[in-house]
């Protein structure tokens, strides 16, 4: 194993939303930063398989770091996304009560999202929730409602925030490892299955594995249960069944199966929640399918499940004690943890990485840069632009008026600038989170050879070296002829 020359000042584990952020924010500094991730891009962990919900911070107990965090990071994310360029949008939320017995529930959560500081709250009835939401079920009879909620895009939210802040200057290592974190005099030695990386702090932002890493340093163990929630996503035809995002009255699992509008127009139902100890199991199972399907009409009526056009499993960090744990180990200095970050840890993100940045800053008596770079403008959309804007955008690059995916009418020119930006795509589902192609009705079964195509000559490869989402994905394994 190759020992890494450079010593870096901070290395972060994780390039999910929290790592993400931290970075973010700890650019902002005159820091010798690393996040070192062991897949081929950001957002490729719990950050990309969740329901896309900017929480308004209604149910989260109040006094906890998570409930702070909640109402700090929603409160931040239109500024951020105004500065960052991403999709984000504040649709409101209701949490609905189907009968007399549930009141009470309603009433405490109301009670507890005013100690949390939750803005322009307010308890409905049931004529003012069927005013919101026509489809509303029959059966709902009041609801909480937060105008604050929102929702936003979990793909461009992370990959924003990683960007800026690659371009301040933090170095991202992929398809990077760590399997081992050793205490050093002057700070930590973390082996990986690229070398050794030398660093005087580590934060620790590993998702469902911050743990294992935890548990690496710390007599003080944590433990942490990778929770499955399955959802199901329907076509943008569908995506205007409901304005708000619905939630049922929590129970001891969250807030059950929720329907709401994504920021790009469908509509997603879902998550299921089931404890594993595999934190790898992001597959779907029929059972957990199933559920999603019986249980999201409970609340809303008259949904089009003929419009599905896919399914997909994610993986919660949930912590033992149902908190966010951060801050520097006790028994392990210069080791800070971000851990156990599950709902409503990417509403909290913008407050997590800022919470953990201002730690290390006064720890290590950081000084802010001059030349900080605080905004960013995300992937050009032509049909974002008038007809007069995009047929001087095509006469100027041809390539805008390729059109590649039909479904989402993503252009070659929109594919192009994913994989040249900085941390740009370098898989099929690299250019899906950054553009949207093969994310519409067909999911890819129409543009991904051209995609392909426009990745191997944008990369230098050959097509054979294109992979879905990393070394383990191929698409190509041979040609016809190879199997006469």
């Amino acid at each position: 194993m190759t020992q890494t020359e450079k010593i870096y000042d901070v290395i972060i584990i994780g390039g999910g939303v929290s790592g993400a952020a931290t970075a973010r924010e700890l650019s902002r500094y005159k820091v010798n930063a690393c996040v070192l991730e062991k897949e081929e891009d950001v957002c490729c962990g719990t950050s990309k398989a969740n329901s896309g919900i900017v929480h308004s911070g209604v149910d989260a107990a109040h006094g906890s770091l998570m409930a702070k965090l909640n109402v700090l990071g929603s409160e931040m994310m239109e500024d951020l996304s105004k500065e960052l360029d991403f999709a984000y949008r504040r649709n409101g939320s209701l949490i609905v009560c189907r009968g007399e017995e549930d009141l009470p529930v309603l009433q405490k959560l109301y009670e507890n999202s005013m100690k949390n500081g939750v803005k322009e709250l307010r308890i409905l009835t049931q004529e003012e929730v069927r005013a919101l939401e026509p489809n509303i079920a029959d059966e709902v009879i009041a609801a909480v409602y937060a105008p604050t909620g929102g929702i936003v895009c979990p793909f461009e939210l992370n990959i924003a925030l990683a960007e800026n802040a690659n371009v301040n200057g933090v170095v991202f290592k992929f398809n990077t490892e760590v399997t081992d974190i050793r205490k050093e005099d002057d700070g930590y030695e973390l082996y990986t299955n690229k070398g050794v990386y030398r660093t005087r702090y580590v934060v620790n932002a590993a998702g469902v594995y911050a743990d294992k890493f935890h548990n690496m340093v710390s007599a003080k163990k944590i433990h942490i249960t990778p929770r499955r929630g399955e959802y199901c996503l329907l076509d943008q035809a569908a995506g205007e069944h409901v304005n708000c995002t619905i939630f049922g009255c929590p129970g001891k699992f969250g807030k059950g199966i929720l329907v709401t509008p994504t920021v790009h127009g469908n509509l997603l139902i879902g998550p299921t929640a089931s404890d594993l100890e595999d934190k790898e199991a992001v597959s779907t199972t029929a059972e957990g399918l199933g559920e999603v399907i019986a249980k999201s009409g409970l609340n809303v009526k008259n949904l089009p499940y003929r419009q599905v056009i896919t399914s997909f499993a994610g993986l919660r960090a949930h912590e033992d004690g149902h908190e966010f744990i951060i801050g520097e180990v006790e028994d392990a200095k210069g080791f800070i943890d971000c851990a156990g970050i599950e709902s409503p840890g990417l509403t909290s993100a913008p407050a997590i990485g800022k919470m953990v940045a201002d730690i290390l800053k006064d720890k290590m008596g950081l000084e802010e840069k001059e030349d900080f770079i605080a905004t960013r403008k995300g992937v050009l959309h032509p049909k974002d632009l008038t007809k007069e804007e995009r047929k001087q955008l095509i006469k100027e690059h041809p390539a805008y008026g390729t059109i590649i995916c039909r479904c989402e009418m993503i252009s070659e020119g929109e594919i192009m600038d994913a994989i040249r930006r900085p941390i740009g795509a370098k898989s099929l589902d690299g250019v899906k989170r950054r553009t949207r192609a093969g994310m519409g009705r067909c999911q890819a079964g129409f543009c991904s050879p051209r995609t392909m195509e426009i990745l191997a000559r944008e990369l230098g490869k050959e097509m054979s070296e294109i992979t879905k989402s990393g070394e383990k994905s191929k698409i190509i394994v041979g040609t016809n002829k190879d199997s006469l």
